[in-house]
């Protein structure tokens, strides 16, 4: 049960484009007790068809740009493997740990745009009340 929820959480923030392969891998190893190695490789079987059905999404409203999108891919499969063999050398708390402080830095990144973000909205409210 715990599974088909999270497949469907995974998938709905997949297809917006933002990641739900991180949401996969915290709750697989956190709440299911996947090993992180597992967790990370169970991520990459379910990235393949989300990320097909949001392509093709993506197609059918004309929102891809294609040469930006080849050059992207290209490298993103270089770096896939480099990641790979890099991951399953590691040992699994030096992952924990890297992967950790890969979140805490998109968090705070998130974070920071939020604040800018708001600060320009609020900014652009004050020069509209004048």
């Amino acid at each position: 049960m715990w599974e088909t929820i999270t497949g469907i959480i995974s998938g709905t923030i997949s297809g917006t484009g933002m990641g739900g392969g991180t949401i996969l891998i915290l709750v697989l190893s956190i709440f299911l007790g996947v090993e992180q190695h597992t967790a990370q490789a169970t991520n990459l079987v379910f990235f393949v068809p989300t990320s097909i059905s949001a392509i093709i999404v993506s197609i059918k409203s004309k929102l891809i740009e294609w040469k930006i999108g080849t050059i992207i891919a290209l490298s993103g499969i270089v770096g896939a493997i480099l990641g790979a063999n890099i991951s399953a050398t590691l040992e699994v708390k030096k992952l924990k740990r890297y992967f950790g402080i890969f979140l805490s830095i998109i968090a705070v990144y998130e974070i920071y745009s939020l604040i800018k973000e708001y600060k320009k909205s609020k900014n652009t409210d004050n020069i509209k009340e004048k």
